[in-house]
């Protein structure tokens, strides 16, 4: 006996509900742990945030969220880690801006397409990219460590940069040529062996996040000079920014935000969005994460890859302009 058109109508909205209901039955029925994956390793600003959040989260998911640092190739080989892993919700990606949004238009092959592979799961703050100098080096100004390379080394120096090809080293770049000085940088496997060479005074400067810097730059241990962005940071306000110093089109700031396999069900997605958003409205989490230099702000899911997308944007075009090859 054939199906009347109502009938398979009924039939098919049936069975849509059920997946659902499943969906969200095997979201319920998880214990965990999550998986927080980082691309950096142990003792960087991005490992530091990440445990933060992975403390409250598991209260509020009620399960174990471990961080799992997979370190190098400025988070390429997180990204790739991701794309392979199961969509069920239990493995996530905490990453910034350089893995999702300038890596894949840097890098020739990848090995994993951020629009295709992963689905973006919600945000949580934006920061801004600095130059900072090592205790070691003699300059209290963006003008003062100009002049000291000028005399110290023939307008030949050279800066620490987190990851290769990122948007630190195109500050690098973008430096140089504004005061005609012979800049190299030198890539470091995260903020955190590139600070131990600040430390160290191993190397005279460095550029990177904010929160890469924040801790040893209140305790006098190096000196954040400059910083993007359109306005002088709340947490550093004697620091100038670049556009002060007329350095201008860097304003678009960069973001933090948590990304799943693409397939992961939309019931997961919501469960871990609604999580983050209950911890991030917390007093304790919001002054950390802002004393580490952050500007906190949830964004769910859709306000997370518009803000991708416009970054990406931006720069698309200042990559292209600045005649970089990908490598």
């Amino acid at each position: 006996m054939e199906m009347s058109m109502g009938s398979w109508a009924r039939s098919l909205r049936r069975v849509g509900v059920m997946a659902a209901m499943l969906a969200a039955g095997v979201v319920q029925a998880q214990s965990g742990p999550v998986r927080l994956m980082v691309g950096f390793p142990p003792g960087g600003g991005t490992d530091a945030i990440a445990r933060t959040l992975a403390d409250k989260l598991k209260d509020q998911l009620g399960m174990p969220v471990v961080v799992d640092n997979k370190a190098g190739a400025g988070g390429q080989l997180a990204a790739q880690a991701l794309k392979a892993a199961a969509p069920d919700g239990l493995t996530l990606f905490l990453s910034h801006d350089h893995t999702i949004s300038i890596l894949p238009q840097v890098v020739k092959n990848p090995g994993y397409d951020p629009v295709k592979d992963f689905v973006p799961v919600a945000g949580f703050a934006t920061f801004v990219n600095a130059l900072a100098v090592s205790g070691g080096t003699p300059a209290k100004s963006v003008n003062e460590y100009v002049a000291w390379v000028k005399a110290q080394g023939a307008g030949k120096g050279t800066v620490g940069v987190p990851a290769p090809a990122s948007t630190p080293e195109f500050l690098v770049s973008v430096i140089g040529k504004k005061y005609g000085l012979d800049l190299q940088s030198a890539p470091y496997r995260g903020s955190a062996p590139m600070m131990a060479d600040m430390l160290g005074n191993q190397i005279a400067a460095g550029t990177g996040s904010v929160p890469d810097f924040i801790e040893n730059h209140k305790a006098g241990k190096i000196r954040v000079v400059a910083v993007l962005g359109g306005t002088r940071q709340a947490i550093l306000p004697d620091v100038p920014t670049f556009a002060e110093l007329g350095l201008a089109g860097f304003e678009d700031l960069p973001y933090y935000g948590i990304f799943a396999p693409a397939g992961t069900p939309k019931a997961a997605i919501d469960k871990f969005s609604d999580a983050l958003a209950k911890v991030l409205i917390q007093p304790d989490v919001k002054e950390r994460l802002t004393a580490m230099g952050l500007t906190v702000g949830f964004m769910d899911q859709a306000t997370l890859a518009k803000r991708e997308q416009a970054y990406t944007k931006v720069w698309s075009k200042l990559i292209k302009d600045s005649g970089f090859v990908a490598q």
